[in-house]
C-alpha cells in the first residue's frame, strides 16, 4: 500500500433548494447541502478546517474559510463517516460549490480532502 492510500477521505454532497426561505423577487436563493465525509483510508483523521469556493450564475465567487464544520471537528476512524447539513445563499437560481477539508491524521500527517464540484439549482431552472 502506498503512503497516500493511508489518508483517504471521500466526500459526497447533495444539494437542495429551500423554497420556503428563498425570495426570488429579491435575488435571494437559499440552498441546503447535505455532506457525508467517510474515512476510506487506514489511519484515523480529524477534520480541522474547511475551504469552500461558491460561484453563482453571474460568476460571482465567494470563498469561505473556517474551523471545523457546524461547530465540530470530527475524528473519523477508518471506515467511519460523519454527516452534516449546512446552507448558503446565492443571488442567482443556479451556482456551484467545491472546496476541501483540511485534515490531520493520528500520526500528525496533514492533508487536504477534496470536495468535488456540485450544483446548486432551483428546480425547473436547468433543462
Amino acid at each position: 500500500m502506498s503512503y497516500d492510500e493511508r489518508y483517504q477521505i471521500d466526500v459526497t454532497a447533495i444539494a437542495e433548494y429551500v423554497a420556503e426561505q428563498s425570495r426570488p423577487e429579491d435575488d435571494h436563493y437559499v440552498f441546503a447541502y447535505h455532506i457525508t465525509i467517510r474515512n476510506t483510508g487506514t489511519v484515523a483523521a480529524q477534520l480541522l478546517a474547511r475551504h469552500w469556493v461558491i460561484t453563482d450564475g453571474n460568476n460571482k465567487v465567494q470563498e469561505v474559510h473556517g474551523q471545523g464544520v457546524i461547530g465540530e471537528q470530527p475524528i473519523l476512524a477508518p471506515g467511519e463517516h460523519f454527516r452534516y447539513t449546512s446552507g448558503c445563499v446565492l443571488e442567482t437560481p443556479v451556482g456551484t460549490m467545491h472546496g476541501s477539508y483540511q485534515m490531520v491524521a493520528a500520526d500528525d500527517h496533514r492533508f487536504d480532502a477534496p470536495i468535488s464540484p456540485f450544483m446548486l439549482a432551483m428546480p425547473r431552472v436547468l433543462h
